[in-house]
């Protein structure tokens, strides 16, 4: 079998074991794709796995920061673009420490983070972002589902070498 066919049928197989479980587990789907592609943009390896989990994380937690701020603070336009201009300096800044080179994988954390709370939780008072509901906290909800999302993708990685060995 090709690379690409075990590949394909190896993401396609286990795309729809992560959509049941995520949806079992009430995690997100969409933020688990986009960790499984940015395993396979990061080189696709126990490297890039390290890169993709502690990357989208680090985003995420910079999203989360900027966003509690943001609320705590009652910012207008301008201060709310300082805030996310100084956290997305510091997610690039954050290149400099090998962990969190690749900095993709930071800005995936921070949008899929970000996205999240202007999509789902907007509303969002303080106390709902500091909850421990995956559902209400966008930084614990997209980081559980970028972090298995990331599995999955390695797991993909080695189903496909699996088929692929003669």
């Amino acid at each position: 079998m090709t690379q690409l066919v075990a590949l394909s049928l190896s993401i396609g197989l286990l795309g729809g074991v992560a959509t049941f479980l995520y949806r079992a587990i009430g995690l997100m789907i969409w933020a688990g794709f986009i960790a499984w592609a940015c395993f396979f943009h990061s080189g696709g390896d126990t490297k890039a796995l390290k890169h993709t989990i502690a990357g989208n994380i680090f985003g995420s937690v910079l999203a989360y920061i900027a966003l509690w701020i943001i609320l705590n603070n009652g910012l207008g336009e301008i201060g709310i673009a300082l805030v996310v201009a100084v956290t997305v300096f510091a997610l690039c800044m954050g290149a400099h420490i090998e962990l969190f080179s690749v900095i993709p994988a930071g800005v995936y954390g921070y949008a899929a983070t970000v996205a999240y709370f202007l999509l789902v939780v907007q509303k969002a008072v303080l106390a709902d972002l500091m909850g421990v509901s995956f559902a209400s906290n966008p930084m614990l909800g997209v980081n559980a589902s970028l972090v298995l999302g990331a599995l999955f993708g390695l797991a993909s990685a080695k189903m496909a070498a699996a088929l692929t060995k003669k």
